[in-house]
């Protein structure tokens, strides 16, 4: 079995990246949908919620990052263009969201998807010992998780 520079099998490492893509591109419009709800919240809860979608597109773009380096880490090239992230996307678009429950929303179904895609991935990246890709994920999904359950307190819903 060929082996790429860091010792993890080639063939199960290029489809490790196509999975890294979807959940690049899925990342990027989790953040573009931060930023719009960011920039157009409304009502009495404008200050908090402003506040606090900054902190979450200010995260979300760091993890961006992350997971780009991580696909060239393993070999791969990060998708880069709007058209790819459109296509490979798994996360709702929200379009002109300015109401405070429904922006809290759309992060939690947007997370869900998130996490879904990470679970995925951290079991392919357990097959093939991709500790990198695995610490990575397993990270990904416990702050994620943290930040659902705690919209869905905002929401007063239970998980």
């Amino acid at each position: 079995m060929e082996k790429n520079m860091i010792g993890l099998p080639v063939e199960a490492s290029a489809k490790m990246v196509v999975d890294m893509n979807t959940l690049l591109s899925s990342f990027q419009v989790y953040y573009q949908n931060l930023r719009g709800i960011h920039w157009n919240i409304k009502g009495k809860r404008f200050f908090n919620l402003h506040v606090k979608f900054e902190e979450l597109y200010t995260d979300a773009q760091i993890k961006i990052d992350e997971i780009a380096e991580r696909i060239l880490s393993i070999g791969g090239t990060p998708l880069h263009t709007f058209e790819d992230y459109l296509q490979c996307n798994k996360v709702i678009v929200g379009k002109n969201v300015s109401n405070d429950e429904k922006a809290v929303n759309l992060i939690v179904e947007s997370l869900s998807q998130l996490l879904q895609l990470e679970r995925d991935i951290l079991v392919k990246a357990n097959e093939i010992t991709d500790e990198g890709t695995s610490a990575m994920m397993s990270d990904l999904i416990k702050e994620q998780e943290k930040t659902v359950w705690m919209m869905n307190a905002w929401l007063g819903e239970s998980l």
